[in-house]
Order: C-alpha cells, then structure tokens, then sequence
C-alpha cells in the first residue's frame, strides 16, 4: 500500500480566483492536439490556421458534450438541485461519451465547411485525442475521483474520505491505458495514410475495451451504483455500442482505398 499523493486540486489562487489543476489539464490537452495536428496538417491539405479553428471546434464540443453528458448520465439529480453546477466544470464531472458526441457534431460541422470526407477528419483527429484524455485522468486523479474498489496489490492507496481501505488507482489505470498506450498506437499506426476508417475505429475499439476493463476495477458512482447482474456500470453500458461501432468501422475500412496526401 502507497500514500495517496497530497496535493492541492487548486494549482494558483488569485485572490478571489482560482485555477484548478483540472481545468489547466484540458488546456495541456488542446495545445497538445493543437501542436501535433499542425505537423500533420498538410495531410488534410489545411493550413496551420485551419489546425486552430478545429481546435476551437473540438474544445467547444468536449466542453458542451462531456459536461451535457455527465450531467444527463450520472448527475441529472445533482443538476436539478443545483443549476449553477452545470457551469462549474473546474470542480470536475465530465463525461467521455458526451464529450465524443460533441467532438464528433464539432468535426462533422468543421469537415461540410473545409469540404472533408467526414471519416477522413476523424481519423485525421483520433491520434490527436489520447493526450488530452490522459491529462484528464491525470486531473481526476488530483481532485480525488473515480475511486477503485478494495485492493491488496502493492499499489494500492487509500483515497481522501473514503476510509483507510487501500483502493485500485483507477484514474491512473486509465491514464496509462487512454493516454499513454492509445495514443502510442495510433499516433505509430497513422504515420503513413492507412485505409478510410481503420483510425477512427481502432480509436473507438481500443478505447472501449480499455474503459471497459478498467471498470471491473473502479468503484461506480454511489448515486447510480450497478445497473445490472451485480456487476454492469453506466460506464460499461456506455462503452459497449463504442466497441461494437469499432469493429464495424474496421470491418467497413478494409473495403476502402488508402487515400494519399496531397502534395505540398
């Protein structure tokens, strides 16, 4: 067993004002995705300006999507006694699957006005992506959340208010597994121009499979708790239709032509 690290959730206090290591985790996110997408630009044939409005678009999404989705998904109960907390992102409360329906709505919009193939943006954005989930459990990990059940592995730690039982470190599990592994691989894997599809549908398989397992480990949320055989969480149920559109869009891409890159 490991001591939980001590560390304020609030990085820097103005007087008044706060910034919380949470919030700055999603600012270390968009410049990362913003700084690769510009090295790969050329390949979608946009500028680096381009690179920045598909950046407004997606921070625009994840922020409206993951915190609508969290909201609707585990906090509808939360959000009728306390309207204001909708707004109050920096306390943490986001939903991946909200925030992937809101990138997705930013990218196909961004895509009619650029006159992209909408798979061909996805999987342009897919690498881009891991970064900024990794720094978000990362900033979970800092404001106390996503707790693990009960562990006796040497890596165990007991969280903040939650007794002295040491418990899985479940926000760094997927730290690893979304940031750093996800990202190893399609960042490796789209290096050259690879079939329509197979990028955006490995992003929905690996991803899936990873939330999924992880959840056999993490504590669900004590509001919702298990929704089924003693074992199903909201986050599986959600994952599920992930891992299955990702089988389906590798499937569909092995049909597909490599388009190449235009010229520069």
């Amino acid at each position: 067993m490991i001591s939980y690290p001590d560390i304020d959730p609030v990085a820097i206090s103005l007087g008044p004002f706060a910034i919380h290591w949470y919030g700055l985790m999603y600012v270390v996110g968009f410049a990362a995705a913003w700084w690769l997408g510009r090295r790969r630009a050329h390949r979608l044939g946009l500028t680096h300006d381009d690179i920045g409005d598909l950046i407004f678009y997606s921070a625009v999404g994840v922020v409206l999507g993951g915190r609508l989705g969290y909201a609707l998904f585990y906090g509808s109960d939360q959000w009728l006694a306390d309207p204001l907390w909708l707004v109050r992102i920096w306390e943490g409360g986001m939903s991946f699957h909200g925030g992937l329906v809101g990138v997705l709505v930013a990218a196909l919009l961004f895509a009619r006005k650029h006159r992209l193939g909408f798979l061909r943006l996805t999987d342009f954005v897919a690498p881009l992506v891991p970064i900024g989930l990794g720094a978000g459990r990362i900033g979970n990990f800092i404001n106390h959340e996503l707790p693990g059940r009960v562990s006796e592995l040497p890596w165990a730690m007991p969280f903040p208010h939650m007794g002295p039982e040491p418990r899985h470190p479940t926000a760094l599990y997927e730290f690893a597994l979304e940031g750093v592994v996800l990202f190893a691989v399609l960042w490796w894997l789209s290096r050259s121009p690879r079939r329509t599809g197979l990028i955006s549908g490995l992003f929905l398989l690996l991803y899936g499979v990873f939330r999924f397992a992880v959840e056999f480990v993490r504590l669900p949320d004590p509001h919702i708790g298990f929704i089924a055989f003693g074992w199903v969480t909201m986050g599986m149920l959600l994952t599920l239709p992930m891992i299955v559109a990702g089988v389906a869009l590798i499937g569909w891409s092995r049909r597909q032509t490599v388009v190449k890159a235009p010229a520069v």
